[in-house]
């Protein structure tokens, strides 16, 4: 194993920590869970880690199947998730062709530490077919002959990175104070009310990203 691998697998982590589900659900949790909103968040993000680890160990363990199946995976997760992308922004587009109103984001009153620990797990798990940086870095610790001992350490270190933005957004919640939570709710408030306008050029512009988004594993092959 070599400096470069670890550079390599860190810069991967860094990337996938990027997730945009799971930082808006622990963003939404800390703001709006009726109880602690600090522990509720904060098992959201135990949650996240404990799939990322136990799913990325139970891939590099199994080790010679893994080594074959991880480029097909690679390779399959990339139709799958910029197939899912493309025909979310259609989606999306479509339902710009008329008046919606805007949904109430709120967190019911059952949400407590012990359900928001497998809501993290659950929500991180149902993501991971588009964690390419993911399976790319376990692959690469397969293909590389990295022993067991020393993957499970680096799969701990990917844990850390892939949950730092969610910590991060953990603390600002615990230490930034009652005033800036009201003006973060407030935000809230605002995208949970209102209507999203009709919009025809919105609409085939997004229609439009998503057949070139589909489109692009094709062109990858």
């Amino acid at each position: 194993m070599t400096g470069v691998l670890i550079a390599g697998i860190a810069g991967l982590a860094l990337l996938d920590s990027l997730n945009p589900a799971t930082i808006v659900a622990v963003t939404l949790v800390l703001l709006a869970a009726p109880r602690r909103p600090a522990l509720v968040a904060g098992a959201a993000v135990l949650g996240a880690a404990l799939t990322v680890f136990t799913v990325g160990a139970a891939l590099f363990l199994t080790a010679g199947a893994a080594a074959g199946a991880v480029e097909g995976i690679v390779i399959g997760l990339r139709f799958v998730a910029f197939g899912a992308a493309g025909i979310a922004l259609i989606v999306a587009g479509i339902r710009r062709l008329r008046d919606r109103p805007r949904r109430a984001i709120e967190v019911p009153g059952w949400f407590s530490p012990w359900t928001a620990l497998p809501f993290g797990m659950l929500l991180t798990a149902a993501d991971l077919p588009n964690a390419f940086p993911y399976f790319i870095a376990i692959e690469r610790m397969v293909s590389t002959g990295v022993t067991p001992g020393t993957g499970l350490a680096i799969l701990a270190g990917y844990t850390v990175i892939y949950c730092l933005p969610c910590l991060l957004l953990l603390v600002v919640g615990i230490i930034s104070g009652k005033r800036v939570r009201e003006r973060l709710q407030q935000l809230v408030d605002t995208l949970g009310t209102g209507t999203v306008k009709r919009s025809v050029p919105i609409a085939v512009v997004l229609c439009l990203l998503g057949l070139a988004v589909a489109s692009v594993p094709f062109l990858l092959v």
